[in-house]
């Protein structure tokens, strides 16, 4: 059973991120603040749900919210910063724009960087023990599935409807074939042989 509260505070949010690992499409994070007598049971960390069960919980986490945000960054910024600080960037953007205001914030995993000062702590495996994460990992999830559905639609060839950007053997003989789109992480490895190019140069990403 995933407990509801971690600091004891009304206004906790809990926050997690999506597509961290992929080759193409956003990181995409979500913020969540639960009312104090929220509970259900099929609520978990949105790796362990089915996508027809994450698909059923996220109008009821919607619906149930005392406030919620979503954020996606693209690949362009996660160039830029690197896909760490793109992540935390996600998280944060979600957060400052919840009402009413969290005063506490507890994160998915062991890293992140203080918002508007509001106390924070770090908990891995977060999204297995507490609801509110395991919201935000559910929202992450399914907003990022749909806009990697809806730009699969553009570049049908990758096949980003099934892989959702992710390297999978498919996803990567398609950028051998093709080559790479405006979509993808330029800062990423996107073909195994990229390394051993890189290593020859005497180049390491």
């Amino acid at each position: 059973m995933l407990a509801l509260n971690f600091s004891g505070l009304q206004y906790e949010t809990g926050t997690d991120e999506a597509g961290r690992g992929c080759l193409a499409g956003p990181v995409t994070a979500a913020a969540v603040i639960l009312p104090e007598d929220f509970t259900h049971e099929l609520l978990n960390d949105s790796k362990q749900l089915s996508e027809k069960i994450r698909e059923y919980l996220r109008p009821i986490i919607e619906e149930k919210a005392l406030c919620y945000h979503v954020t996606n960054i693209e690949p362009k910024i996660i160039d830029e910063i690197n896909i760490l600080n793109a992540s935390i960037k996600a998280m944060q953007e979600c957060i400052v724009k919840l009402n009413p205001t969290p005063n506490y914030i507890i994160v998915d995993g062991n890293r992140f960087k203080p918002v508007n000062n509001i106390p924070h702590s770090c908990i891995i495996k977060g999204d297995s023990k507490y609801l509110s994460i395991a919201a935000a990992s559910i929202l992450a999830k399914t907003y990022r599935d749909e806009y990697m559905n809806r730009i699969h639609e553009e570049f049908p060839m990758y096949n980003w409807k099934k892989n959702k950007g992710y390297p999978t053997k498919e996803h990567r003989e398609a950028i051998r074939k093709y080559g790479s789109t405006k979509y993808h992480r330029m800062s990423f490895r996107l073909l195994p042989e990229q390394l051993e190019l890189e290593f020859e140069k005497g180049i390491i990403l």
